[in-house]
């Protein structure tokens, strides 16, 4: 009886430990927006509370040309954007990293909650063409050498990089050196003030056939494979959505504004 007993222990222990493998990986998503956020945001707030406990899949160890199935891309957090209950919103259509994409979307922020007095606005980035690349954390830019794809002026992707600011005072959305300035025009900066980026499958399959065509190509992978090594390494907190031109249509029609 007890070797028996003995042999279901360890077949139990056996079907959970490959049960474990199959398991989604989930990236750990972005820390919510807190003291950056200004007074009164409490939708704004719940937003990010509800996106920071959203899954995101990041294990992929390939994927399709067109996404078909909600499992592919981050549906949940996706949906938690389109649900949003608070205003304005406004969605901006991204697709040049070296754009003035992030000073807009700060410009337009601190004209919604300090001009207007519109503490729950929110703002989405519709992110593709070469701007998605800046949504990949530096570990894929150094493997497939993104910077040959994002210019010269991006040696690494400094747009990820958060530089150190103090807790947000009364007055300070009034400092030209705040966290509220052009000084913090980095994606982790406006993520913290509750701004959300999603990003687009079809650019990122996009970039994969160009690094498997140049032979920028470590590990001598298909573009599928590729496509999945480039989701898996999107930042903290990014939305992955099935394509960002067909993703417009669906935040126009839950009341975003168009913006570009």
């Amino acid at each position: 009886m007890d070797t028996i007993m003995n042999r279901r222990v360890i077949l139990t222990g056996t079907v959970l430990a490959a049960t474990a493998t199959l398991l989604p990986v989930v990236a750990s998503a972005q820390t919510p927006a807190g003291d950056w956020l200004p007074d009164g945001a409490d939708k704004l707030r719940d937003i990010s509370m509800r996106l920071a406990r959203a899954p995101r899949r990041r294990d992929f160890r390939t994927v399709p040309m067109v996404l078909d199935d909600p499992n592919q891309w981050d549906q949940e957090a996706l949906q938690a954007v389109l649900s949003y209950q608070g205003s304005p919103k406004q969605v901006w259509d991204h697709t040049e990293i070296g754009g003035p994409w992030l000073n807009l979307m700060r410009n337009s922020l601190n004209a919604q909650i300090w001009s207007f007095r519109h503490p729950d606005f929110l703002a989405v980035s519709a992110t593709h063409g070469t701007a998605n690349l800046a949504l990949l954390d530096q570990a894929v830019w150094d493997k497939y050498q993104l910077t040959n794809l994002a210019g010269e002026r991006f040696a690494s992707n400094t747009l990820i990089v958060e530089r150190q600011a103090p807790s947000p005072g009364a007055r300070s959305h009034q400092d030209p050196e705040g966290p509220f300035s052009s000084r913090f025009n980095s994606i982790p900066a406006l993520q913290r003030r509750g701004v959300v980026f999603t990003a687009c499958h079809n650019a990122l399959w996009e970039t994969a056939e160009k690094l498997v065509a140049a032979g920028v190509n470590p590990d001598r992978a298909d573009v599928p494979t590729v496509a999945a090594d480039l989701t898996n390494h999107l930042v903290p907190g990014v939305i992955l959505t099935p394509g960002a031109v067909g993703t417009l249509p669906e935040l126009q029609s839950a009341g975003f504004e168009y913006a570009k």
